[in-house]
């Protein structure tokens, strides 16, 4: 990477951390209404959806080693890195405490699921950087998205305090998703055409870490799947609106061979839901 797109890197991460400064921060203790817990009933599935998440979050270390092994050193990247790495840990956290404080797992319980889930470990699923960025942009919207749905079907349930738990971390996904289309938006300036084709690459191949790494995936994405998540879903409000951000249509991928493919994949995921 030349220093022209290093020194772009550096002033988008700052950028960035100045902005979660002055209007992200947020603490797991004092700024969720905790005190509210005793007006909400108990909701299996609500439950379950946010252990399902909690589990995801918990391989932060596997994440945050994938995150630094591909910036080759970038002051920007690496920072950034290191300050994401910070606002994850407060997710897995703060959903933990929602389960036990809400007393639908004990500690015991919290424990053999992390026994579970940490058995099992996640490796990045591209070894190079750009492409990682372009999975990194699309990983976080996607969520975004997903905890977006579970806010308004626990808020229309009665789990005020799942819902802003769920406001507070769909805000630090949201904030991680644009920081990494602005890095897209910097490579496609630097390498518009390799940056097309590792962007309809990993559009074609994309899995969310959930898919491989967590026990019994599939009975727990058919629960999540009743507040509206599913695989049209990421068409229309992940896929098509990241590429709106950065200028660009399903048209503007390499092909006709490439575009083909990456119609097909979305054709079927859509099919699918």
């Amino acid at each position: 990477m030349n220093r022209a797109l290093r020194e772009s890197f550096h002033r988008e991460y700052l950028t960035f951390f100045e902005q979660a400064e002055r209007t992200r921060r947020w603490n797991p203790f004092t700024d969720v209404p905790w005190d509210e817990l005793a007006d909400s009933a108990p909701d299996e599935q609500l439950a379950q959806c946010a252990e399902t998440f909690c589990g995801v979050e918990m391989f932060l270390p596997d994440y945050l080693k994938a995150h630094l092994d591909t910036v080759d050193r970038n002051y920007g990247q690496a920072w950034f890195a290191a300050n994401w790495g910070y606002e994850e840990s407060k997710h897995s956290l703060v959903l933990r405490e929602y389960l036990h404080r809400s007393g639908q797992r004990t500690e015991q319980q919290l424990f053999d699921y992390e026994e579970t889930v940490l058995s099992r470990s996640w490796t990045r699923p591209y070894e190079d950087g750009r492409q990682m960025v372009v999975y990194g942009a699309i990983q976080e919207l996607t969520t975004f998205v997903i905890y977006r749905k579970q806010r308004r079907l626990a808020t229309e349930r009665g789990a005020r305090v799942l819902g802003e738990v769920y406001r507070l971390i769909g805000r630090d996904e949201m904030a991680h998703s644009r920081f990494y289309q602005r890095l897209l938006s910097l490579h496609l300036d630097a390498d518009r055409d390799g940056t097309l084709r590792d962007l309809a690459h990993v559009l074609r191949t994309f899995r969310m870490p959930a898919e491989d790494v967590l026990p019994d995936y599939d009975a727990r994405i058919a629960v999540m799947r009743t507040a509206g998540v599913d695989a049209g879903v990421f068409l229309r409000e992940v896929v098509l609106p990241m590429l709106g951000a950065l200028g660009l249509s399903r048209h503007d991928l390499p092909g006709p061979p490439e575009r083909a493919a990456v119609d097909t994949v979305l054709r079927q995921r859509s099919a699918t839901a």
